[in-house]
């Protein structure tokens, strides 16, 4: 199991044997008989499966039933049974009954009944006669038909992400090689962006291209941004054209291979000139934030204590902050997630820092007055000794100078 060389390739069936043991033991934990797991990416976490992830993400058109002591039931997509085929954490295949309403429109009430009753018979036939069933995304219709069917249902989204936190050996062989796709990618924007004239959108694309190419799958959001663009965060890429001695800052939220979360921001400039001053200090200052909070990240400190003792933002920036200091990573952003000191009484909630997790350390550094920003995020892995970098992409020396 810590198989790290170089080149070492995941256990896939190891991989997935943890991962549904980790449910299961969060579940047990909790006196749960079982959970229905809806959500796209926690099926895919419990079972190893995916199928048309994206648009399962918001259609919950398959599901599975994880027995805390008994089997693991799929409800697949009808027609999709195939897909499933060499699984060893499935012990039965069923077809799903869909109630969302494109599929279900006025009939949706009845056919939440029909979902509910063939999940409660599994509760019965397997949950030794605990009727607790954690549900991670249900709508009214269903969650009354399990009321009146007896069941009752509690959130199924706290014991899931407890069990994604800590991460397996093979986990993390899944995130390097995504990290890995995600830096080509990274390294393909930079070069395009070597020629001034090109829009956000045509530099945008190189990652994605990069990604499909190489077998990853999809990214999560399009933030990238130019220029002017670039301050305040969380604008999107469109068709500016970039000019010569633009910064250029993308955040990657990219999925790569077997659906793990490559996660990294990086800043560099447009064109071959040089950097002003004022973009090298931006960029100072994110660095130095993000070393000093990486170094924060030892097992046993408390998500508290890491917000209080972060780096010192100037209050010139601090109107602008990102929405964290530190959040999880895995099959996306995850738990745990840590707001800035100003946050914490309102966002804020208990939690320590863990060996095995994996976190990104994020920075944003732009004036609340305006001019240009600098976006940089690292992803870690937390051992004993604290916090490893998993990312590598060099930073644009012309920045870092």
């Amino acid at each position: 199991m810590d198989d790290q060389r170089p080149g070492a390739a995941p256990d896939i069936d190891r991989m997935n044997a943890y991962r549904l043991d980790r449910l299961r033991a969060e579940l047990k934990k909790r006196d749960l008989a079982g959970m229905v797991v809806v959500d796209a990416i926690n099926l895919r976490y419990a079972t190893g499966s995916r199928n048309m992830q994206l648009w399962t993400l918001r259609s919950p058109a398959r599901y599975a039933f994880v027995a805390t002591e008994g089997p693991l039931v799929m409800f697949e997509f009808a027609g999709c049974h195939h897909l499933l085929a060499g699984l060893k954490t499935i012990d039965e295949v069923r077809t799903a009954t869909g109630w969302f309403y494109f599929t279900s429109g006025g009939r949706l009430e009845d056919k939440a009944k029909r979902w509910a009753a063939e999940l409660a018979d599994l509760v019965q036939r397997h949950g030794g006669g605990n009727r607790r069933l954690a549900v991670d995304r249900i709508n009214p219709e269903g969650h009354a038909a399990f009321k009146a069917l007896g069941i009752e249902v509690v959130d199924g989204q706290e014991p899931v992400e407890q069990a994604r936190a800590i991460k397996s050996p093979d986990e993390i062989l899944c995130l390097k090689e995504a990290i890995a796709v995600c830096e080509a990618g990274f390294a393909a924007m930079e070069e395009a962006a070597r020629v001034p004239g090109r829009t956000e959108n045509e530099i945008w694309s190189r990652l994605h291209a990069v990604n499909i190419a190489r077998g990853g799958e999809y990214i999560e959001t399009r933030l990238l941004s130019s220029g002017p663009r670039t301050n305040p965060w969380f604008q999107e890429a469109n068709e500016r054209r970039i000019e010569k001695g633009d910064l250029i800052a993308c955040d990657s939220d990219l999925i790569g291979r077997h659906g793990y979360f490559a996660d990294m921001s990086r800043t560099f400039l447009c064109g071959e000139g040089k950097a002003t001053g004022a973009q090298r200090s931006l960029f100072q200052l994110a660095e130095e934030q993000i070393r000093h909070n990486m170094a924060l990240l030892v097992p046993g400190v408390s998500l508290q204590e890491v917000a209080e003792r972060s780096w010192d933002m100037p209050e010139l920036y601090l109107p602008h902050r990102y929405m964290s200091l530190v959040h999880g990573a895995g099959l996306c952003g995850e738990y745990p997630y840590v707001p800035y000191r100003q946050d914490f009484a309102a966002k804020g909630y208990k939690g320590s820092i863990e060996a095995g997790m994996t976190l990104c350390v994020e920075s944003f550094i732009g004036a609340s007055t305006g001019g240009e920003g600098v976006k940089l995020e690292e992803l870690v892995l937390v051992t004993d000794q604290g916090a490893v970098p998993l990312t590598s992409h060099p930073c644009d020396r012309r920045l870092a100078a």
